[in-house]
């Protein structure tokens, strides 16, 4: 059969655009192995005809996204890196990224006559003018008022797109590079929206919008190295490494025609992911396929904890995630509630009344600041803030269920369910899809003072505080409200919970004074006031982004735990059942780097635990077969007749603990408050700066302390320690447990 001649000529310039592609990489990595991975560099999403992702890095398992990427753009030509400092002399001296530079200079100046010949323009990139003209390339810089309108003198322009700073410098750049000029670009995804809150990547990142049309984006998140300190360059980016072929091989899949591997399948499904959150909205290379395919698909978009939604369902992972970010697009008043919000975070009763509320915020407490309301799936809420909020920079949050689970191979909820919005207006209307709690933000060390602000539109969720909710109401109404999910609040400690879990709450009271214990407790141990500059947070969910649960703001643990954390009883009565989790966590978010070194990290957070177990709920550490007894004792043994290797230790969790538990039990709790309270009054330049540093410290402080030589102690676990900080302590009587060293057998 006769192929039409349109169709062939469709696949005759289709096959000449991949085979000019693959020389444009080919050039690119001329002499290239291997290049650095300065600081932590993000993945580049490449999705255009032209475009091409050249080096590789991991995103979990065996998923690989593009930290190089080149790409014809008009008649010119780019190649954007995934960090800054890819143009910095720190990267480009290790590894063979500084050929990689070299190689992308030249390849860039082909489209504007001879490469050793043409100009470099270099903005605001000091360090890569030096190395540039050290390889024998015409590198300027260009810079002060009207640098953009001056580009037509150079062949090839470097920078970072953070320097643009207004939409004629991009528009000038654009029209640079489709004219034929060639383009070098590093940037940071993650790190642009740390330094800039309430924007996105999709509209307003000055690199995005540039490069947009030539479909290469710089997509949040981060990427680990595939080679050493840095990344390979011997090993192609896999094919769907690029978004195109990614979505051409899940099309195939669907239609029945070429089924993907599981990896496959896992890397398609997880760039696609990555694309469909990354493109701008008037996307014309990609965006529309992947709508078609959506549109197309029958597979359901409604994650729950029964079916979750895994690498095995790729169709209905990229249907969810286009509908969330294009729920991000809407407006208040356009915002639907979505199928997925009556399975988590829950529904509203219809008939639930819609409140008006005037909350107090003090913006000397950073964070988030409870209302106890709870905005329906899909209905706006009106907050209303007086003349001169915005310049305290408050926001309003929907939802406290800000884990993101994108980078998970299953979803037992939508990846993300939370809202925020700048409260830059007097009056800010705000929507979620999924609803949520209802908190108004205030930044850390912003202005301070007291701000009214009213809330309509909300449901009333039930609301406990401490010394301010009325025992007899909270009984007969507060707890029977109709929102799903509840709080129970000091101003030390707020527990997130489903409402199920306070329905029959008799007691308050009693319970959120255990919770200030046990909050005062780890105050006491990290020689900290026991007055906090804002509560801790614990958040239940259906599923978190790591672990079983982790640390932060807020801490995060599954719903196996809400009936525990209101049952004083049962937290008190031994470490079993995920109290041991609770108060671990709980250490970790009062650990302090400069008394934790490599193979603590996991350690010294548990000496809050103890002491929350010992001081707050009346078990010492002997109650606990994990710190002593039998079986401890032995692995003790082990580990000193083998030698007492320090990298074994740095291993094992609980046998490092060993080590501080015999020091509590010689000399007592006082002792590590002492020491923890001389390390915060530290000058920060007598803070110690590496691990070398840090044991030595921590030893002689120690020591000090408890007016003992613990340097054959350290030296007995395999710990190592400088000679001059045994040598300082030297004047102190040795010190060592009974029977340690264990005698062998």
């Amino acid at each position: 059969m006769k192929l039409p001649i349109v169709l062939v000529a469709v696949l005759l310039a289709v096959a000449g655009q991949a085979a000019a592609v693959s020389k444009d990489v080919e050039a690119l990595l001329d002499g290239v192995g291997q290049i650095a991975a300065p600081g932590v560099p993000g993945p580049l999403c490449v999705f255009g005809d032209q475009a091409a992702p050249v080096v590789a890095g991991a995103e979990g398992g065996a998923v690989r996204q593009a930290v190089v990427a080149a790409a014809r753009m008009g008649s010119g030509r780019v190649v954007a890196f995934g960090h800054p400092g890819y143009l910095d002399r720190g990267a480009l001296a290790k590894d063979d990224t500084g050929r990689l530079m070299v190689n992308a200079v030249r390849w860039a100046a082909g489209s504007a006559g001879a490469p050793g010949n043409a100009r470099v323009a270099v903005h605001k990139q000091p360090a890569l003018v030096e190395f540039l003209r050290e390889q024998g390339i015409k590198a300027e810089p260009l810079e002060g008022a009207g640098w953009a309108e001056k580009l037509g003198a150079f062949g090839v322009l470097c920078l970072s797109p953070a320097s643009l700073a207004t939409d004629a410098d991009i528009a000038a750049v654009s029209r640079f590079v489709t004219e034929g000029g060639g383009l070098i670009a590093g940037d940071l995804g993650w790190g642009w929206l740390q330094l800039n809150p309430g924007k996105t990547l999709l509209a307003d990142h000055q690199g995005n919008r540039l490069l947009a049309p030539a479909g290469i984006v710089w997509a949040d998140g981060t990427l680990t190295t595939t080679a050493g300190s840095g990344y390979t360059a011997k090993v192609a980016p896999p094919e769907l490494c690029h978004a195109g072929r990614a979505l051409d091989a899940l099309a195939a899949q669907a239609a029945g025609k070429a089924p993907l591997t599981p990896e496959d399948a896992a890397e398609a499904t997880a760039v696609l992911t990555r694309a469909a959150r990354s493109l701008p909205a008037g996307d014309k290379l990609l965006a529309p396929r992947l709508r078609r395919l959506g549109d197309e698909s029958k597979a359901g978009a409604v994650p729950t904890a029964r079916r979750p939604l895994t690498m095995k369902d790729p169709l209905a992972r990229l249907l969810l995630t286009l509908q969330l970010e294009e729920i991000n697009r809407l407006t208040p008043e356009q915002v639907k509630a979505h199928p997925a919000a009556t399975e988590f975070p829950g529904a509203v009763p219809a008939d639930a009344p819609r409140v008006t509320q005037t909350i107090e915020v003090d913006t000397a407490v950073p964070g988030w600041h409870s209302t106890g309301l709870y905005a329906a799936p899909g209905e706006a809420i009106t907050v209303e803030a007086p003349e001169g909020a915005a310049s305290r920079k408050l926001a309003v949050r929907i939802g406290a269920h800000t884990d993101s689970l994108w980078g998970l191979d299953s979803w037992q909820r939508a990846p993300e369910v939370c809202r925020a919005l700048p409260l830059a207006k007097p009056v800010t209307r705000a929507a979620s899809a999924f609803g949520g709690l209802v908190y108004v933000e205030a930044p850390d060390r912003g202005a301070t003072g007291v701000v009214s602000v009213k809330i309509g539109g909300a449901v009333a969720a039930p609301y406990y505080v401490l010394g301010k909710t009325d025992l007899a109401e909270w009984r007969s109404k507060t707890r029977l409200r109709a929102a799903p999910w509840a709080e129970l609040a000091t101003a030390k400690v707020i527990l997130t919970l489903p409402s199920r879990a306070v329905r029959g709450l008799e007691d308050p009271e009693g319970l959120m004074k255990f919770w200030d214990a046990v909050l005062d407790c780890c105050a006491e141990l990290a020689a900290m006031p026991l007055d906090r500059r804002r509560p801790e947070r614990y958040v239940t969910d259906v599923q978190i982004s790591a672990g079983y649960m982790h640390s932060g703001y807020p801490i995060m643990t599954l719903l196996d735990m809400p009936e525990v954390m209101v049952d004083k009883a049962r937290m008190t009565s031994n470490g079993h059942g995920g109290v041991w989790g609770l108060w671990h966590e709980m250490g970790h978010n009062h650990q302090s780097s400069v008394w934790t070194f490599d193979g603590t990290g996991e350690v010294t957070e548990n000496l809050f635990t103890l002491y929350v177990f010992d001081k707050a709920c009346g078990h010492p550490q002997s109650a606990f077969d994990r710190v002593t007894g039998q079986r401890v004792g032995k692995r003790r043994t082990a580990y000193v007749a083998g030698g007492a290797k320090f990298e074994e230790w740095k291993k094992d969790p609980f046998l490092g603990l060993q080590m501080y538990v015999q020091l509590q039990e010689a000399f007592g709790w006082d002792a590590y408050k002492k020491v923890f309270a001389e390390y915060r009054a530290l000058a920060r330049t007598e803070r110690p700066k590496t691990d070398d540093e840090k044991r030595d410290q921590w030893m002689v402080r120690f020591s000090r302390a408890v007016g003992k030589n613990l340097g054959p102690f350290f030296q007995a676990w395999g710990v190592p320690t400088s000679e001059k900080a045994r040598a300082s302590i030297a004047d102190l009587a040795p010190w060592m447990p009974e029977d340690f060293p264990p005698r062998q057998p």
